[in-house]
């Protein structure tokens, strides 16, 4: 059975059970700061399970695209782990409990294939419950599980929670034992390979704070309903169902397996066993390639990017340990360019975006693997030099900070650092690497914890929204109207009942016309009058979802929980962040005109008269293609179109062409955001009437603000005419100074820098002469000091660093090399003294050190050789000093 008829008998299973299919949400989990990616089918439901939000059902169903990295060592090793899955999961949000998921579970487990089912033997499917969940047992005895394939477990296998503060609660898991080609009998507890695990079901009924381990956590309190969260992993389950021994033979990913095999020259299989402990080792590479290739063409296809830093940084070390693994295997040229379209043809039927926007992920991922060859070649000729060190000095191991600096600045992988070591004739200090490993994700975990604030955090904010429900928004038709003050918190979270003049205090009303920042759209500002009182509002956020929370000081009286007051925005400030909102959208539709569908919006900023546009593209745009768009933009706003907003359907959006946020989850209604006929994008932000009212946009700049970014600045409207009036007089000033028209002044100025570059080096040159234009004289008046020949002398004020050298070498140059000579040269430049000292190699003979005369007449600063050496850094005044003090030295030399 293929993975995508396994994944549509699941959805119509719980379809025809009453669930509404509910679409998976992007792989970047943006809305909980805990999360880089989602790694559970769960997780785009979790403010229905803690009652944050109404669920718009009361059950529903998903096939949810999942990565998980914490194990991504055992990817290969075992046939459970791999960074991205897809998890079926079907849920009830206070609906159905134990007695409903069970049932639900076993019924599509077991139903014949004929009639739409899995078809599992019922004999050889084992369930796992929690310690003391005697009803769960009592279920599974009324479906017909004998109790002898009923195991309990205890909290490290049997409690579930996404790892971090949120919904979690007990779970049953089921297994299925695939015989004794796998691994010994006796169940789950005994061998998780031959009994794997396909389907875990989860009785969401508590909220858990403190997280310190997956069995150390606190429990808090009840959720508001008893709730289910199911599991089924679709790899695990194609895996039984297509007979094969683990996730990476199945359909969706054997194909990548296999091209990587034949391009390296390997034979998948014939050296491994069915159970993952008896795998060979060229074999659990060519698992990892395929497992990475797949998850690396997901992420980018869901909008995430190669960086150094966040979600970036993770598909880019997926990425790297797929090529690396390659050339482990024997293969040395591009890799992804062979593997990624066969994953393409793999995941296009469930997928098939995957296919209209592979020019995108390709480019992005080509160029990141030319990037990482280009570091693997740069870090073999560090750990060339750093072996050939090691030789020399005769020891039996490369360091283990050596080999950490490569993997973890260069990001040259360990295992190359071993085997080019290894065949060097050297080990590596590999217990040293893994100490300063550790030491490395001891202190990336703090920092993450630190930065983690957890459900609990948000407690006083969720108490506001349970008891109104959410806030009302009314700023698309209104920038003012009459509402109630439904709460009124301290800047620490506390509800109080009153607040006084200079009170900073954050307020919540029934309805408001206050925008909320969100979308890279600013905040509005604005005052709210509640009786007696006056507050400034400074900020809008929105906390939790639907909560607009104002955070605003109280400019003078009382303000009052429960009164009645009127709130009016900056009708100024609205209009020009409105117009930068538009202003995004319209370089975002043009900006893909130019240089294809590839360029997606990756952030923004919309500020009163300015905006800020960042994009993926794979390299610099051309400032020919700025002055296109910026010139394209500009034609728009002279048509005057009409901007209009709408909801619609997410379905219908995608249908009309509407551009949606890569990493952004839309509900099943959004809004959507029309310039006439010229960019539509689902957007929650405010907006111009008609585009003429932008007036002008005026692009300033763009740049690289990370690998695959680039970030455009703009000003608009009035803010846009300033500069440009500022321009214009700049360059009549110039064209009256240099005498010649506007239109002429670039080309002047670039005739005068040339001018001035080729005095410049004119004047290098004179000065150079200059210099050494006496180095024959100082040589021939050399003292004579107890067989040293010494010449100490300044050199002309304003000499460079480079010419002071030259003269010192120069001066040292003239004298009889079979007499030993020291040349000092003192300099002044900028109200401080250097020292240039030059020994030649008869006084070296003598035990002249360059390096200790510096050392000795700077009290220990400068650094060099024994033949030259130079240092600086004191009072000018004390050239002729250094110099005294050299010639001393040289003078105490015996």
């Amino acid at each position: 059975m293929k993975t995508a008829e396994i994944k549509r008998r699941f959805l119509a299973h719980f379809e025809a059970n009453g669930h509404a299919v509910v679409p998976s949400a992007p792989l970047p989990a943006i809305d909980d700061p805990n999360l880089l990616f989602i790694n559970a089918g769960m997780v785009q439901f979790v403010p229905y399970f803690l009652g944050q939000r109404t669920p718009p059902w009361r059950t529903a169903a998903s096939v949810q695209k999942c990565i998980r990295t914490p194990d991504i060592d055992e990817v290969g090793k075992t046939s459970r782990h791999g960074t991205f899955f897809q998890m079926n999961g079907n849920f009830s949000f206070g609906d159905y409990f134990k007695a409903g998921a069970i049932p639900l579970a076993w019924e599509l487990s077991t139903k014949p294939v004929e009639q739409g089912g899995f078809g599992l033997d019922p004999e050889k499917i084992w369930a796992t419950v929690y310690l003391d969940d005697d009803e769960a047992i009592d279920i599974w005895r009324q479906t017909g599980l004998p109790a002898e394939r009923i195991v309990r477990r205890g909290k490290k296998d049997n409690f579930w929670s996404m790892g971090i503060p949120g919904p979690a609660g007990p779970c049953s898991e089921l297994y299925y034992d695939r015989g004794p080609a796998y691994g010994p009998e006796g169940g789950p507890e005994v061998d998780e390979d031959r009994y794997l695990e396909f389907w875990n079901l989860v009785f969401m009924q508590h909220e858990i704070a403190d997280v310190r381990s997956k069995e150390d956590f606190r429990i808090v309190g009840d959720l508001p309903n008893k709730n289910i969260d199911t599991g089924m992993g679709l790899e695990r389950i194609a895996s039984i169902l297509q007979g094969v021994d683990n996730l990476y033979e199945i359909d969706e990913v054997r194909p990548i397996l296999a091209r990587a095999a034949e391009l390296t020259g390997k034979s998948y299989g014939t050296q491994s066993g069915h159970a993952a402990n008896q795998s060979h080792p060229d074999d659990v590479r060519l698992r990892v390639i395929a497992d990475h290739v797949r998850t690396s063409l997901m992420l980018i296809g869901d909008g995430v990017t190669p960086s150094n830093e966040g979600r970036g940084y993770v598909l880019r070390r997926i990425m790297r340990r797929a090529i690396r693994a390659m050339r482990l295997l024997g293969w040395q040229d591009r890799a992804l360019p062979e593997l990624l379209p066969i994953a393409r043809d793999c995941m296009a039927p469930s997928y098939p975006e995957l296919a209209t926007d592979f020019d995108r992920i390709s480019t992005y991922a080509y160029a990141e693997e030319d990037q990482f060859l280009g570091t693997l070649r740069a870090g073999t000729t560090i750990l060339d030099t750093a072996i050939a060190d090691t030789k020399r000095a005769g020891g039996p191991s490369l360091a283990a900070d050596k080999a950490f600096q490569l993997h973890d600045t260069y990001g040259f992988p360990i295992d190359l650092t071993l085997e080019i070591a290894a065949e060097q004739g050297l080990q590596v200090d590999q217990d040293g690497f893994r100490r300063l490993m550790a030491e490395q994700r001891t202190r990336a975990k703090a920092d993450a914890q630190a930065r983690k604030t957890g459900h609990v955090d948000l407690s006083a904010y969720r108490a506001v929204l349970d008891d109104g429900g959410a806030v009302q928004f009314t700023g698309y038709a209104e920038v003012s109207r009459e509402s109630t003050v439904r709460a009124l918190l301290t800047t620490g979270g506390v509800n109080v009942p009153a607040a006084g003049e200079g009170d900073l205090i954050e307020l919540v009303l029934d309805t408001t016309p206050f925008y909320a920042e969100g979308g890279g759209q600013q905040a509005d500002w604005g005052v709210i009058n509640v009786g007696g009182g006056q507050v400034e509002v400074l900020d809008v956020q929105q906390p939790l979802p639907g909560l607009i929370v104002h955070k605003a000081r109280v400019l003078r009286g009382e303000v009052r929980s429960g009164e009645a007051g009127f709130a009016e925005i900056d009708v100024n400030r609205r209009r020009a962040i409105s117009r930068s909102h538009t202003a995004t959208h319209l370089i975002h539709q043009t900006m893909r005109n130019f240089l294809g569908d590839a360029a997606t919006q990756a952030g923004s900023l919309n500020a009163p008269g300015r905006l800020r546009f960042d994009f993926n593209t794979p390299g610099a745009v051309a400032p020919s293609v700025l002055h296109d768009v910026e010139q394209q933009v500009n034609e728009v706003l002279l048509r005057d179109l009409e901007v209009t907003a709408f909801i619609t359907s997410q379905e219908e959006a995608r249908r009309i062409g509407a551009m949606a946020l890569f990493g952004e989850k839309y509900g099943d209604e959004v809004r959507v955001v029309e310039v006439g006929d010229y960019a539509r994008e689902l957007c929650g932000g405010t907006h111009v009437a008609r585009s003429g009212q932008l007036g002008l946009v005026k692009i300033l700049s763009e740049g690289s603000v990370g690998s695959g970014v680039r970030r455009v600045e703009a000003l608009v409207g009035i803010d846009a005419f300033g500069f440009l009036a500022k321009e214009h007089l700049l360059v009549s000033r110039l064209a009256e100074l240099f005498r010649v028209p506007g239109d002429q002044v670039a080309d002047r100025v670039e005739q005068t820098v040339t001018a001035l570059r080729d005095a410049e080096k004119e004047l290098e040159k004179l000065r150079a002469q200059m210099v050494l234009g006496g180095a024959a004289t100082l040589a021939a008046q050399a003292k004579d000091l107890h067989g040293i020949a010494y010449v100490g002398t300044e050199a002309p004020e304003g000499a460079g660093g480079n010419d002071v050298r030259t003269l010192a070498q120069e001066i040292r140059g003239k004298i009889d090399a079979a007499r030993p000579a020291v040349v000092a040269v003192a300099a002044r430049a900028g109200g401080k003294a250097s020292l240039v000292v030059s020994v030649n190699a008869a006084a070296k003979g003598r035990g002249v050190s360059a390096a200790d005369l510096v050392k000795g007449a700077l009290s220990g600063r400068g650094g060099g050789n024994a033949d030259l050496a130079q240092g600086g850094g004191v009072p000018a005044g004390q050239a002729p000093a250094l110099l005294a003090a050299v010639e001393k030295a040289v003078d105490e030399t015996r």
